[in-house]
């Protein structure tokens, strides 16, 4: 190990939108990762709709209002972590705070997670790197995914060529070859259009094991068309907006449409391989969607490999996110890439994010 380790904590607000990971590590940058303890603190339900009704409409009035209140809520976050820790917030270098993406569309230059950088530095007392994605998409990008580079660090055990999957609400997938090539891309939809049917026909916020898609009857006629939209024919680099896909089950029972979009998920994280060099010897998944049986059940039947959990081995996919904020506010802070031309497609490596510090106290 080589350089200062730097004390960070990350914090993520993913696309299922359904409360914020915060996560504490001790890192150098590069290769060298301890991975120190994690909380998650769940959004309300008033919140959460508040923040859906918003998505995709960057001119909206409640803009300011949610940023502040979803910026409170992360503060919350960061003192009940430093409490389960044992930490003050003087003991912290760094907060990396990804915020809440509300629009994303790369091909147009522009991409928005809110939260307020300077706000959380003033309520926690600990310096902020926040807006990561917006200098790559400016640099011609697509900003996302993001998390590619501490995959790689902290991938030395895994087998190679390996695949990590991370299936928030959008599904990305990061390749690691056997010569170290990094590839990263979204793959298509994750958790988010199940959720959003499981919320709108059954009144219910996720489908807790793939219990209701087990009951189902996929829809081939729907499946194959939505597989037949254009972005599946793309090459990595590539990225997604939550909304990208408009998939209509209301004609559906909704065990039906449930299994059906769950197959989404699967084929679409599958559709992926001939983009590939090289097939990987192991598909290793992380995100809500690892605790989704059918999911899992679907990937293994249609990967030519075997699909495990990230927790056998020996990581929380729940906080893997969180966990990479930090570890790339510290790269933030060493001026090193946090993007590369074979993750979004920038033309060259990008440092991005935006630093607040932290009022000191005398």
């Amino acid at each position: 190990m080589s350089g200062k380790v730097f004390r960070a904590i990350g914090l993520m607000s993913g696309t299922s939108c359904d409360g914020v990971d915060a996560a504490y590590i001790e890192t150098n940058g590069h290769g060298f990762v301890e991975r120190m303890g994690a909380i998650t603190l769940p959004y309300d339900g008033g919140f959460r709709a508040r923040m859906l009704s918003v998505m995709g409409d960057i001119e909206n009035e409640k803009l300011p209002d949610i940023a502040r209140q979803l910026t409170e809520l992360h503060a919350q976050a960061v003192d009940i972590l430093l409490t389960q820790i044992d930490k003050s917030a003087k003991d912290i270098d760094v907060i990396g705070f990804h915020g809440q993406t509300i629009f994303h569309d790369p091909a147009n230059r522009k991409t928005l997670q809110v939260g307020d950088g300077a706000l959380l530095a003033r309520l926690t007392g600990i310096d902020v790197v926040n807006d990561f994605r917006s200098a790559d998409v400016a640099a011609g990008g697509q900003g996302a995914p993001l998390v590619p580079l501490y995959h790689a660090a902290i991938a030395n055990a895994f087998p190679k060529p390996c695949a990590i999957v991370n299936i928030g609400g959008v599904a990305n997938i990061t390749f690691l070859g056997s010569n170290k090539e990094i590839i990263a891309c979204d793959t298509g939809p994750g958790n988010a259009l199940i959720d959003d049917a499981m919320q709108e026909m059954l009144g219910l916020p996720f489908d807790e094991h793939g219990g209701i898609a087990a009951m189902g009857i996929v829809n081939d006629d729907l499946l194959n068309a939505w597989l037949a939209d254009a972005y599946f024919s793309h090459s990595a680099p590539k990225s997604l907006d939550r909304n990208h896909f408009r998939c209509d089950v209301s004609g559906l029972m909704p065990d039906e449409a449930i299994a059906t979009l769950t197959e989404f998920t699967a084929r679409g994280i599958a559709a992926v391989l001939p983009h590939l060099p090289e097939n990987p010897l192991m598909w290793i998944v992380t995100g809500g969607g690892r605790k989704n049986h059918v999911i899992m059940q679907r990937l293994a039947a249609v990967l030519d490999a075997p699909v495990r959990d990230i927790a056998e081995m020996g990581f929380d996919g729940d906080q893997i996110e969180a966990e990479a904020f930090a570890y790339l506010a510290v790269r933030h802070k060493l001026d090193l890439p946090l993007s590369l031309p074979t993750t979004t497609g920038v033309p060259a490596p990008q440092c991005g994010g935006k630093f607040y510090a932290a009022r000191k106290d005398n």
